[in-house]
């Protein structure tokens, strides 16, 4: 195939061949066929995966659209509501990657439900030929996607309803795993695209400020009328997927849960913001919403819904709580639990009459590497969107956001859904900018400050003003001085932007910097990372005379080190000399060691053990990001006292257990139909089975665990696996018991 395309090139360069001629790759030998020869998960219809789902009982579930209705929803990915009330859905048969030989065929189309009755009647395709749109945003009359290694954006300018206008904004972003590509678009509260990539990625995107670049990971966020891209928050994480805004727009994703704590500006490339193990932070999951829909449960409001996709597959309920300096989610139950392990949850969505959806992925095969990428029992036909309400519940009618007035568009900023107060920003971002600022202005000194809400009605039309790209310095100063912590850490965040337009003194700022809310002062703390000027980092110096928690801590030691602050005072020595501060702090952010799972003090018979003539001490670990054993055999003589030590660097759970000779696919696939049971976990997901010799329990990231017994006395090859559901397939080895 290379042959092919280098002769054509010399082809054209010659005048032999046309750019418009096809490539002739009859002479391309046929691909070797891929192994197939793993288990697989059962396929469903509809209608029986519906029936494997246990749901809340306050609840009832409907299949809203699927693939024996509309093949243009095959394999969905995200999902997105317009301001007409449209469901849009990006997928993706083209994923995990291009075949050699063929052309991307993704697409996002778009769906509606005319009568509404909770299943669509209608899906167009608004555009097609996309390369693994993982995530998309809508937005400046368009969409924005990804389409890696571009971000790209599509608009229909005809009004036919599909894109006719593509450009690419920006390209330069990694490739290397296409599933930690450009991911997780969402509109942020103020107006800005955020997205990010993760492990294993390198980019470098030329922009008409200079060049971004990130290593193994990094968040964006780009100012669309500028065409400013900003990199913050690189550090070691994994599988990264889902993203939200609280009510008062903090940021919310899954690793790390309490990502607005990770909002320092990147440091001196390739360089990374340090990785924790004390922060909560975790893969697995693949999207989440606040609940603040009145028609749902009063214990629900405020908390929120979690798509989960391994090790089991769910939608659960968590709390979201404040804890000192950040918010912590805490799980209460599962919305729905699925005995069937193709479904595979990937987005949720609010609707805006208070419904919510489900993007269901729906695939035999669940993972990236345990499987050959161009295995033929990977789905490309099914997808499924699941609705979800509460039972006995009367649907409003869904706001008029397309077309309607700007004063009626303000008034919806009040409202307790997030989703139509952004839907509400989005409209307006597409009037008039002076006619909306008029509206605006006029609109915020109508509030009334006897209003519980009025704090965060003003923080909303902070956020307005920004997103249509009008400063309005008195309002923020106001709500900076106000008696509302969240109020304030959320102006506080403006200074990041606005902060040129502020007195010099850099006095909000400072005042920020030791705030007695350690919300605030994380805020400014970040912010200065944004500003960057030698003033800033002076201003919020305060912020290491307070007390700090680990969220607030890991906010403060990232933005001392990001380049924008570090270039100040590292190598600094009169600097430093002057600031003691500083490099006492970070001395003493010693990253604390996670509670070890599995380890504890060895008994009295355990150091007998260890004492035993003849023995032998295996050490194993997990390689990290790799799901492999970095020992893959090892051997002991029959009947020989063996002391193994399981060690888990990676940022996942593993367990190690040792099962007879031939039973190693057995007893993995026993443990993937655990995961079928909510109790699975509880037991490890170690199958109760007589093949099963020796196991640990799961290890969390960072702990360890010990395994001591007597070598089998029967010669033979003993496999070791990982029975985390989906793991066996290739994270195992063989303990090879020799005479």
């Amino acid at each position: 195939m290379v042959q092919n395309r280098d002769q054509r090139t010399w082809d054209v360069a010659a005048g032999k061949s046309s750019r418009a001629a096809g490539i002739d790759d009859s002479n391309v030998p046929p691909m070797p066929a891929p192994l197939a020869n793993r288990g697989a998960n059962e396929w469903l219809t509809p209608a029986n995966e519906l029936a494997a789902f246990k749901i809340d009982p306050r609840f009832e579930v409907n299949l809203f659209a699927s693939e024996e209705q509309f093949p243009e929803v095959a394999k969905p990915i995200a999902m997105r509501w317009d301001t007409k009330g449209r469901l849009w859905i990006s997928c993706s048969t083209t994923y995990p990657h291009v075949y050699p030989g063929q052309e991307p065929a993704d697409r996002i189309v778009i769906l509606e439900d005319a009568d509404q009755d909770g299943r669509a009647d209608r899906c167009t395709v608004f555009a097609e030929n996309l390369h693994i749109p993982l995530s998309f945003e809508l937005g400046d009359g368009g969409v924005y996607v990804s389409e890696q290694p571009h971000l790209t954006f599509l608009k229909d300018t005809d009004g036919d309803g599909r894109a006719d206008f593509r450009r690419q904004i920006f390209t330069g972003f990694g490739t290397e795993d296409s599933h930690h590509s450009l991911h997780d678009f969402i509109r942020t509260p103020d107006g800005d695209l955020l997205f990010r990539e993760s492990i294993f990625l390198h980019s470098q995107v030329e922009t008409a400020y200079g060049p971004v670049r990130a290593d193994n990971s990094s968040w964006f966020r780009l100012r669309t009328d500028m065409q400013r891209l900003t990199a913050f928050g690189s550090y070691p994480n994994t599988n990264p997927w889902g993203v939200a805004f609280d009510d008062w727009g903090r940021h919310v994703a899954s690793h790390p849960i309490y990502a607005t704590a990770f909002h320092a500006t990147n440091p001196p490339y390739p360089k990374q913001h340090a990785g924790v193990t004390s922060i909560p932070a975790y893969s697995g999951t693949c999207g989440h919403e606040f609940v603040d829909a009145p028609i749902w449960p009063k214990e629900m409001q405020g908390g929120m819904i979690k798509a989960r996709y391994k090790p089991t597959n769910r939608i659960e309920i968590h709390e979201w709580n404040q804890t000192g300096d950040h918010f912590e989610e805490r799980y209460v139950k599962d919305l729905i639990f699925s005995t069937n392990l193709s479904f595979i949850p990937v987005d949720v969505k609010f609707g805006p009459r208070g419904d919510l959806y489900i993007c269901d992925w729906y695939n035999p095969i669940k993972g990236h590497m345990q499987y050959s990428l161009r295995d033929e029992r990977r789905d490309r036909k099914s997808g499924r969107i699941w609705r979800v309400v509460p039972k006995g519940a009367t649907l409003p009618a869904a706001p008029v956001f397309d077309g309607a007035p700007i004063a009626a568009l303000l008034e919806q900023l009040k409202s307790p859904s997030f989703r139509h107060r952004d839907l509400a920003k989005r409209e307006l971002s597409g009037r008039a900018r002076t006619d909306v600022a008029r509206a605006l202005t006029a609109w915020v000194s109508g509030l009334d400050p006897k209003d519980p809400r009025f704090r965060h009605h003003q923080v909303e039309a902070l956020w307005t003003f920004r997103t249509i790209g009008v400063v309005n310095t008195a309002l923020l100063s106001d709500v900076l001085r106000c008696d509302h912590p969240h109020a304030r850490a959320a102006a506080t965040q403006q200074l990041r932007y606005w902060q040129d337009k502020m007195p010099p003194s850099l006095e909000p700022l400072r005042a920020a910097a030791n705030d007695e809310s350690g919300l605030v002062r994380m805020e400014a703390v970040i912010a200065a990372s944004y500003i960057g000027t030698p003033a800033a980092l002076d201003a919020v110096l305060g912020v290491l005379d307070q007390p700090a928690d680990s969220h607030l801590r890991y906010a403060i030691r990232t933005s001392l080190e990001s380049e924008a602050l570090s270039r100040h005072w590292q190598g600094n020595e009169a600097y430093l000399a002057a600031h003691p501060q500083i490099p006492k702090f970070l001395a003493a952010q010693v990253e604390p060691a996670r509670k070890r799972s599995g380890v504890q003090t060895a008994s009295a018979a355990e150091v007998q053990f260890d004492r035993r003539r003849n023995l032998k001490t295996i050490e194993i670990a997990s390689v990290p990001e790799r799901m492999l054993f970095d020992v893959t055999r090892f051997e002991v003589k029959a009947g020989q006292p063996v002391k193994l030590v399981f060690k888990n660097p990676d940022a996942m759970q593993h367990n190690l257990v040792i099962v007879k000779p031939g039973a190693l696919e057995e007893v993995g696939m026993a443990g993937n139909e655990m995961a079928k049971d909510p109790e699975g976990i509880k037991q490890s997901f170690v199958p109760v089975s007589p093949k099963v010799l020796h196991a640990t329990r799961l290890i969390d990231p960072q702990g360890s665990a010990v395994l001591r017994f007597l070598a089998p006395a029967t010669p033979g090859d003993y496999p070791y696996v990982c029975t985390f559901p989906g793991h066996w397939v290739i994270m195992n080895g063989i303990m090879v018991v020799t005479p």
